[in-house]
């Protein structure tokens, strides 16, 4: 999705992440407007939290009733990854994709140094329409690649252990590995960091405990219910929410009171620190510059999206300002 919002977001830098956290972050709601008239939910980056491991953008587009017709626009620097709850949504690329998104199929894009790419739901009306939509940052080792895309329907699943709040029974719950590694279990999807990118499903009146790796940072969102995590203080999260966990733990557990749905992203800390701007990935002020100046240009870099003709979305100014990297550092909220 093509962020038209194209706003500079400094940070305000104290110490890095250095163990533990227990910050909560309220997502904010950004009216995307124009022919789809969406709002989305964006709970990365926040001013004090610019990335979680790579993972550096996070949208909730929906539950909402509308059309989605977002216009071939540009990537550089990142991965994209779209996790549908709701609708169909129609993806078409300049490296010669065209596929539908539904539930349960994971959908990666890997910009490399430029892709273009389209979304547009089905149906010539509004539909519902619900997914999660993130963005990782690409190393340096494959930041200036190929283009890539793939869509992965069958992807596995690690079995977790819930207990009954009340009588203390066990059960197994399915944790779906979207992303990098959870318990011993790796997703096929081709990624290239140390991530883990998972969807819990928590009965009601049951805790799970989620083993992380020690030295990786984590995130913990709610996409329906509500829960409990024990992070030394209890916190309560509910959707819009992202509770940040901070760096070497080995587990946390979560409670759910109903049924909740819980997406877990986490990494190993981020080779560097970056410039984001619109929909570029970039680790200079020139680098974003370049960027948008070749898309205006209609240059070869990004390719041309299969099947549309001249319709594109224009490159916004570049900012009056030099824009600045968002450092890996990170405030107390309490």
């Amino acid at each position: 999705m093509t962020r038209l919002d194209a706003e500079v977001e400094p940070t305000e830098p104290t110490e890095k992440c250095t163990g533990p956290r227990v910050e909560l972050y309220e997502a904010r709601e950004v009216p995307l407007g124009g022919i789809r008239g969406m709002n989305v939910h964006r709970a990365l980056p926040q001013r004090a939290l610019p990335m979680v491991g790579a993972w550096c953008f996070l949208d909730r587009f929906g539950p909402q009733h509308t059309m989605m017709r977002v216009e071939p626009h540009p990537h550089m620097g990142l991965q994209t990854v779209t996790w549908p709850y709701a609708g169909e949504i129609r993806h078409r690329d300049s490296v010669g994709n065209d596929v539908n998104i539904t539930r349960g199929a994971l959908n990666l894009m890997t910009a490399g140094a430029g892709i273009s790419h389209s979304e547009y739901s089905i149906t010539d009306g509004p539909v519902d329409l619900d997914a999660l939509q993130f963005w990782i940052a690409l190393p340096e080792s494959r930041r200036w690649g190929a283009a890539d895309f793939e869509q992965v329907t069958d992807l596995p699943q690690a079995s977790l252990v819930a207990r009954d709040s009340a009588s203390g029974a066990e059960t197994a719950v399915n944790a779906t590995v979207v992303l990098g590694e959870l318990a011993g279990v790796r997703s096929p999807a081709t990624v290239y960091t140390h991530i883990v990118g998972a969807e819990i499903a928590i009965p009601a009146g049951h805790s799970v405990e989620v083993p992380l790796v020690h030295d990786w940072e984590h995130a913990v969102l709610v996409v329906e219910g509500a829960a409990t995590v024990a992070a030394d203080p209890d916190t309560d999260l509910a959707p819009e929410q992202l509770l940040y966990l901070g760096i070497h733990r080995t587990k946390v557990v979560i409670t759910a009171e109903q049924d909740t749905l819980v997406f877990l992203i986490g990494g190993e800390p981020f080779e560097a620190d970056l410039v984001m701007w619109w929909n570029f990935v970039g680790r200079s002020h020139e680098e974003i510059e370049q960027a948008q100046a070749d898309w205006a240009a209609r240059t070869e870099r990004y390719g041309h999206v299969i099947g549309h003709g001249d319709e594109w979305i224009p490159a916004p100014p570049m900012p009056k300002v030099r824009l600045t990297p968002r450092r890996r550092v990170y405030r107390d909220l309490t």
